[in-house]
């Protein structure tokens, strides 16, 4: 038989909605699964979106990709270009590996939810591709560095780090299971494909294959570019989800869902992305800042897009704006100094020529980040290597699961931790937006131990920081040590002493 041309069969195949007369509408897509407001079964048909795909075309973009991305792979494998990255780089895709690869996978199952639960037959059809998509972006992601275990052995961490109770897993695992693994299917569309991979991922994988080759890492570089085209198709489910749901007269829960993981998302992005620009990629070849990029890409971006919905801007708007100039800088200072607890090698960042730069992207640096570099620095100088090593374990936010840090400024408004009371319980915060987020929904959050809560349960034996090391699966071999081995700290200027601005 001829071939059908594609016009002639694509709108008919693709969005195939029909009225149900054997069971219910609630049977088929319960509550628990969908969750769609109330927004009537008929009111979904109109669901569209403009990255329209056949399975034919899918299968042939996909399997060139693959050829492409794997036939890089394979040729660089034969040289020593690994073995000449800078080390700082090398500890930002082992951090991004690790906290990522395995999270790509399990994204496969929120798409799969949706495949299934979506209220149109157009959704389910985009998610299937979805699905397809992260079980893809899983595999290459655990494949490629387990081809450079025999040169760099924390790479084993993309496939390990979300079987171990390492506190960086535990806030990876903590945000993707709420936005994903079990969250319903709409508010997958919103919360995953529109605010997260719409909102900061895929912008982000544009940044990180460029600064790949740009640094000479042609291997990532193909890889992270290879996923950005499949984020950039399945990204598309949020966007006629959400207008949808404003249609309808949902834009409340629509506001709500987007509002708490845009700062769910920040709080993760903030750690990985910003250690990664400002301070693991190597000066010459940082394009811009982390808060630069923030400005131009994700801000500008989420502005001009709530505006368009007639959405408004998180109440937290300025509480994210000042954290911009800050929090991943005080992050950064604590995850260097508690090294042994990740699985990669921070990179301090603070040569006399890099903080320059840092003094000139975020004026103020060096008095509010600086002078404790330059205490760390002098023991490192002396010998004192002990005292740049934590004796304890910091107070962990009960949301985010991530260290709370405040700044020291006096003029900020509230320096102690965030704190609520759930049955006979106290949970301490970061930050007033992770204390509403744990609030407004405290039988989901509830029940979560962060890595001291462990500590202080007693699941930790010895309750040591030695103990904290096992309990998360790291041992001397695979944990953090500085990643050039100190070498910034004996850059000094004429006088001496380590350079200041």
């Amino acid at each position: 038989m001829p071939k059908l041309d594609r016009s002639a069969y694509y709108d008919l195949t693709r969005d195939m909605n029909w009225r149900l007369r054997y069971v219910s509408e609630k049977e088929v897509f319960p509550e628990e699964q969908v969750c769609d407001y109330g927004v009537p079964g008929e009111a979904w048909w109109e669901w569209d979106e403009p990255y329209k795909v056949t399975y034919r075309e899918y299968v042939y973009n996909q399997s060139d990709k693959d050829s492409s991305t794997y036939s890089v792979k394979a040729a660089i494998a034969r040289s020593k270009l690994f073995d000449q990255v800078d080390a700082g780089w090398k500890s930002a895709i082992t951090a991004h590996y690790g906290a990522i690869a395995l999270g790509e996978y399990l994204a496969s199952i929120g798409e799969a939810r949706m495949a299934r639960f979506g209220r149109a037959a157009a959704w389910r059809n985009m998610a299937t591709y979805g699905t397809l998509d992260e079980q893809r972006h899983g595999q290459i992601q655990l494949y490629f560095p387990y081809g450079l275990l025999g040169k760099h052995p924390q790479l084993d961490w993309a496939h390990k780090a979300y079987h171990t109770n390492e506190w960086g897993a535990i806030a990876a695992r903590h945000l993707f299971d709420d936005m994903f693994t079990a969250n319903d299917a709409l508010g997958t569309a919103i919360q995953l494909t529109y605010t997260f991979e719409t909102g900061f991922t895929n912008l982000q994988f544009l940044g990180m294959a460029a600064d790949a080759l740009d640094v000479g890492d042609v291997e990532f570089g193909s890889l992270i570019s290879s996923i950005q085209t499949d984020e950039s198709r399945h990204a598309q489910q949020g966007e006629p989800t959400l207008r949808i749901l404003l249609r309808n007269g949902k834009k409340d829960e629509a506001q709500r869902l987007i509002d708490v993981m845009f700062w769910r998302s920040w709080k993760l992005f903030a750690l990985l992305t910003g250690f990664s620009m400002d301070y693991y990629t190597p000066l010459e070849h940082r394009s811009m800042s982390f808060k630069e990029f923030m400005e131009e890409w994700i801000i500008k971006q989420f502005i001009d897009q709530f505006r368009d919905f007639g959405l408004e801007r998180p109440w937290y708007w300025d509480i994210f704006l000042d954290e911009l100039n800050w929090v991943h800088h005080a992050d950064h200072l604590g995850v260097w100094f508690w090294r042994p607890t990740v699985w990669w090698n921070p990179d301090a960042g603070v040569s006399p020529e890099e903080r320059e730069w840092l003094e000139a992207k975020y004026p103020g640096w060096n008095d509010n980040f600086g002078r404790h570099w330059d205490v760390i620095a002098e023991n490192v100088r002396q010998g004192r290597i002990e005292k740049t090593l934590p004796q304890t374990l910091p107070m962990v936010c009960n949301m985010c699961q991530i260290p709370i840090c405040t700044p020291s400024d006096p003029k900020q408004r509230h320096l102690a931790p965030y704190v609520s009371e759930h049955n006979g319980r106290r949970y301490h915060f970061c930050s007033e937006p992770c204390k509403w987020v744990f609030d407004i929904n405290t039988e989901r959050y509830a029940g979560h131990l962060n890595i001291v809560d462990r500590f202080l349960a007693g699941h930790i034996q010895p309750p040591t920081p030695e103990g904290a090391y096992a309990y998360m699966g790291l041992t001397p071999e695979v944990w953090g040590q500085d990643a050039d081995n100190f070498a910034w700290a004996f850059k000094q200027s004429g006088s001496g002493k380590i350079a200041a601005v």
